[in-house]
């Protein structure tokens, strides 16, 4: 059972008109007098029933902020501490950056750690560590973080960061090798929550597969989803799905983690891959009720938006079997009044294989 699907719970009632009908049948029945509307007496105990209704809200909300299906912020922060699992923070951008030579050089050329290199001038990426580049040789390749952390630094395609801001004497040139990327924002309440509801897999040495999956999701909060395999004995294989498609940099994160000496088994053998596609075409047609003509413009999005949404939820979970059913069950919702799906076509596929959605064709047929 996920944590959200715990049952709903109050600790206090806060129903308005139920509050106030209480204290009105109290007063009544300890008055042995009827209150009508108007009285000044009914006037005054609606405004104290007002009041108990507001710190009902507060109490009950306060209750509930103890709870980890509730919890957010600061509050959920404390929650998480009682089970040792701490918030993500954000984390900085990484990228491969090659420095070159303007010609070979008889001795070594130190970069140092520290010396920055920056797509526009505006944005830093540093060197997290020295670089030597050997007598005789043109260049040498070195890991560059992004001074900013967040998502800001991803994305870079290779050749774009090729500023030196820091010049070196005889460093001609730079660019990075590698797209940017594994640089996330503060972990969100949601993603927290979920791991908080995991923690307890994480007390095992014995490596059991929910201590994998935790492990494995502390590594970048862009984590989605984790499936552990194993195919053969001693062997484990992670496959994780990652928003946005897996890169190297967060590939080697989630590989540092879990091959730690206190997280690892001493037998096992962790393997980090990404996992199988398995792509699928949508192909629909769908038309609209004539009772709804009038609405045909609003509809058209709405199935649209629709398609885009069993597309997501298609693509957001390892394993998820390939299902037009619930393709036309969104298109359905939306206001169509019939659909024909051509494709996708119903396709079980594996724990270790994900859905991809290829081409889209979406067509209208017209008033039904």
């Amino acid at each position: 059972m996920s944590v959200t699907e715990l049952p709903n719970i109050e600790f206090l009632e806060t129903n308005v008109d139920s509050i106030k009908d209480n204290i009105i049948t109290m007063y009544e029945s300890l008055a042995e007098k009827k209150l009508y509307p108007g009285d000044p007496v009914q006037l005054f105990l609606l405004s104290i029933a007002n009041i108990i209704v507001q710190q009902s809200n507060v109490i009950n909300e306060t209750a509930k902020q103890n709870l980890l299906r509730y919890a957010t912020g600061d509050k959920l922060d404390h929650i998480g501490a009682r089970v040792e699992t701490q918030r993500l923070p954000a984390t900085a951008a990484q990228t491969t950056v090659q420095f070159n030579l303007s010609a070979s050089r008889p001795d070594v050329t130190v970069i140092p750690k520290g010396l920055r290199v920056s797509p526009d001038g505006t944005l830093f990426f540093e060197l997290t560590e020295n670089v030597e580049i050997i007598a005789g040789d043109l260049s040498a390749s070195v890991q560059c973080e992004c001074l900013e952390v967040g998502t800001v630094g991803n994305g870079y395609l290779p050749g774009q960061i090729n500023l030196i801001v820091d010049p070196l004497p005889y460093v001609a040139t730079a660019n990075n090798t590698t797209e940017s990327a594994g640089g996330t924002e503060k972990e969100g309440d949601d993603a927290y929550r979920e791991r908080i509801y995991q923690a307890p897999e994480s007390f095992s040495t014995a490596g059991p597969v929910g201590a994998y999956d935790f492990w494995a999701k502390t590594a970048s909060k862009d984590i989605i989803d984790v499936t552990v395999h194993s195919p053969s004995p001693g062997v484990v294989e992670i496959i994780p799905l990652i928003q946005g498609g897996a890169t190297t940099e967060v590939i080697n994160s989630i590989h540092e983690v879990l091959n730690d000496k206190k997280i690892r088994p001493l037998t096992d053998f962790v393997q980090v891959v990404s996992p199988e596609n398995v792509s699928f075409d949508v192909d629909l047609t769908y038309w609209i009720d004539r009772e709804n003509e009038i609405d045909v413009q609003n509809i058209q999005n709405r199935v649209n938006d629709a398609v885009s949404q069993y597309i997501e939820w298609q693509q957001s979970k390892l394993g998820r079997s390939i299902n037009p059913s619930e393709l036309t069950k969104l298109v359905l919702n939306a206001g169509a009044e019939r659909a024909n799906v051509v494709s996708p076509i119903y396709t079980s596929i594996e724990n270790t294989q994900i859905a991809v959605c290829n081409t889209v064709l979406i067509n209208y047929g017209g008033i039904d």
